[in-house]
């Protein structure tokens, strides 16, 4: 390994190993803990638990122009396809410029504009609107969006689109020099859209209608039936197709069906236990556990290693009436040092607060606790699903 050149005289650096750590350092482990007891679930309403098939939002998305920008549009030499635009929108309003004629603006900008479609939405009904620079604008602070079309995966337009940009940020540049807040090239247009086309739901067809768990679970969905089928006693009903979808019997009847979904939405379900699962952000180092991780007796060697390298410099001079020249060199001394890690039993755990002091036990980080639990998951003793995101 080799010592950096601009390093000064004495001046060292440790290089520590990425998994390991001084075993005395103390980090609590950052922790959310899903359920309140090990035994024991919530009662939570059926809306929370699932949503209804075929009631969903639809993304919408088009391009467009925004003007009226104060000299931070595109750079038109630049952003050819922003010539281009202005040049058809032009010509739609009856103004045709000649082709050699090639303008540049600073005042425009080319951008992309998206939307969701809400569920049951009519024509009329107005929407906010996101707007992003598509091309090297500096900011869109000031700019009003020029009519633009929002279409649907099926390239049909459901919704237009135009409005003033309002942006979060503020900038500014001067003498060489720059002071930004927030993103100034993004921004948003409260009912900036009006819906022209409504969505067909298929909610109001079939004698049936499909609930859709948000987290597919058995022992939920056959909860979820039984509580539905006890709510209504003599119809029974609710069935559960598998472990994500619960099929319920409902009214033809327009009027009647939405209130029949209405009193099974409030229904209360106590919700299984969720399975035991530890997510671990490898960028951040969070370590997330639910109730029902349990930990094996099993045993722990945490260690730490340390690479030390300090550069001294050294000064070469020449003979006296020589055609030399005084050169300096480093000299460069390279340790190693590995401290031993204590063997550290972790009895059995089953709770969580347990298994939290198991591990606050070992004196580790976040970033070791990543190498400990994939080594604690390998050898069987963590009970628990292991993700890493």
């Amino acid at each position: 390994m080799e010592a950096h050149p601009d390093m000064t005289a004495c001046q060292s650096r440790t290089v520590r190993n990425t998994w390991a750590r001084r075993p005395a350092l103390f980090v609590p482990l950052l922790l959310i803990m899903l359920w309140t007891g090990m035994g024991s679930a919530r009662a939570e309403r059926i809306k929370d638990l699932a949503s209804v098939q075929g009631v969903r939002p639809n993304q919408l998305f088009g391009y467009g122009l925004v003007v009226g920008l104060d000299g931070s549009g595109d750079q038109t030499t630049q952003t050819p396809f922003t010539i281009q635009s202005m040049r058809a929108m032009l010509t739609q309003l009856g103004i045709n410029l000649p082709a050699s004629v090639n303008p540049q603006l600073k005042n425009v900008a080319a951008v992309m504009v998206t939307a969701v479609l809400p569920p049951f939405a009519q024509p009329g009904q107005l929407m906010d609107i996101t707007v992003s620079s598509v091309g090297n604008s500096k900011s869109l602070r000031g700019g009003t969006l020029m009519l633009s079309p929002l279409r649907g995966a099926d390239g049909q337009v459901y919704a237009m689109a135009q409005g003033n940009v309002v942006i979060p940020g503020a900038g500014a540049s001067g003498g060489g020099g720059k002071a930004q807040i927030n993103q100034l090239n993004s921004g948003r247009i409260p009912n900036g859209a009006t819906v022209e086309r409504a969505v067909a739901s298929a909610m109001m067809q079939g004698d049936a209608i499909d609930f859709e768990l948000h987290i597919a679970d058995f022992g939920t969905a056959q909860r979820v039936a039984a509580a539905v089928n006890a709510q209504f006693p003599h119809e029974q009903p609710a069935q559960a197709v598998d472990g994500r979808v619960v099929r319920v019997r409902a009214p033809m009847q327009a009027n009647e069906r939405v209130s029949f979904l209405a009193r099974v939405e409030d229904i209360r379900v106590d919700s299984a236990i969720a399975a035991a699962r530890v997510i671990v952000n490898a960028r951040t180092g969070s370590v997330i556990m639910n109730q029902a991780v349990t930990l094996e007796p099993c045993a722990v060697a945490h260690g730490n290693l340390s690479v030390t390298i300090s550069a001294t410099p050294a000064v070469s001079q020449p003979a006296p009436l020589s055609d030399g020249k005084t050169v300096v060199t480093e000299k460069t001394d390279v340790k190693i040092q590995q401290e031993g890690g204590n063997l550290v039993m972790m009895e059995a755990g089953v709770k969580l607060a347990d298994v939290v002091k198991a591990l606050n036990a070992l004196g580790a980080t976040p970033m070791d606790l990543l190498a400990i639990l994939q080594a604690m998951a390998s050898a069987g003793a963590l009970r628990a699903e292991l993700e890493i995101i």
